[in-house]
């Protein structure tokens, strides 16, 4: 029985092609994304935002009822509330996204933590309140600061890898290409409006890892043809690349997009945008591993040389001393 190949071995897709329409086509993608993320803004999460934070215990119960405080607290009007595990099992953390102007009226906040616990308190019984407390907006903002700060240093740190790893070419390639993938993710929270949270964070983490490894599996293989085809003309030296690692890219991307499509379609609302944020991720992370990451070499200058070792003094003495020269 012969086993399954969704990529033949005789593959040969001539990538490089068109090259140029696609990288004009995603750097208008980028500005688009951009634009809209400076003009209709992220739509942020209590995480990123403020709001009020209320921890309750259920008492007579081993564990919280997530499901339901979500379903009953999304009534109050404060949109979608975020419910964490807070300590024991039946022990969770509420927080809900405060009113325009609520924070600078007195009490208003404390009461609006106060009607969430009585709304819990009328459905459940024996729930204690342990907290009630306001997460300002100042302090939020710090919160987004430093994501962004750990995002920006994620991506530098990965390219200044490869480029210690292969050559400068490849860091910028790297760079340019998780650069890509940030920035369509951000259009898209930015254009639907979906709520930009902790988790939203964790995701594009998760983004930056899978089109870091897609691209550098890409890499590895073109340096090794490098090596190999020293008098191949790099455009179809990367195709050539490209096709032979395109069985392993469609397979990891296939296998993703299994687990992730009932999750996207039929899973809790409040997982929602983490899994469209990696849906998205995987498949523009595959294409800028073929098509951004690949084709910026050629312009970067990158040559079937880059990867032969400079010949030194005793090289040439040893050469010389065989006869060769």
């Amino acid at each position: 029985m012969k086993l399954l190949k969704l990529v033949p071995e005789t593959t040969n897709i001539k990538f490089l092609k068109l090259r140029m329409p696609f990288y004009v086509i995603s750097i208008l993608l980028i500005a688009a994304s951009w634009a809209l993320v400076a003009t209709k803004g992220l739509n942020y999460g209590v995480d990123f935002a403020g709001g009020q934070e209320v921890r309750v215990t259920f008492v007579e119960r081993e564990e919280a009822p997530i499901v339901e405080l979500r379903a009953q607290l999304g009534e109050l009007g404060y949109g979608e509330p975020t419910i964490q595990r807070f300590g024991d099992p039946n022990s969770v953390s509420i927080r809900v996204r405060l009113p325009e102007g609520v924070e600078d009226q007195p009490g208003a906040a404390t009461a609006i933590g106060e009607e969430v616990v009585s709304t819990i308190q009328s459905e459940f019984e024996n729930v204690r309140q342990d907290a009630n407390e306001t997460v300002s907006g100042k302090v939020a903002g710090e919160f987004r600061e430093r994501s962004v700060y750990a995002l920006i240093f994620a991506m530098l740190a990965i390219s200044v890898y490869i480029w210690i790893r292969f050559e400068w070419q490849f860091g910028v390639g790297a760079l340019f290409a998780l650069f890509h993938d940030v920035s369509l993710t951000l259009g898209m929270f930015a254009l639907f409006q979906l709520e930009f949270s902790l988790q939203i964070i964790a995701a594009i983490l998760a983004i930056i890892g899978y089109s870091l490894n897609d691209t550098i599996v890409v890499y590895d293989r073109i340096r090794e043809n490098l090596k190999k085809f020293r008098k191949m003309p790099l455009p179809q030296l990367l195709d050539l690349s490209v096709n032979e690692t395109l069985a392993r890219t469609v397979m990891t991307s296939l296998t993703l997009f299994v687990a992730l499509m009932p999750l996207l379609f039929f899973g809790p609302a409040s997982l929602f945008g983490l899994v469209a944020a990696i849906v998205l991720g995987v498949f523009v992370g595959t294409y800028s591993s073929v098509y951004m990451a690949a084709p910026i070499l050629i312009w970067l200058g990158v040559t079937s040389d880059s990867f032969v070792p400079e010949e030194t003094l005793a090289d040439r003495q040893e050469k010389k001393a065989r006869g060769e020269i």
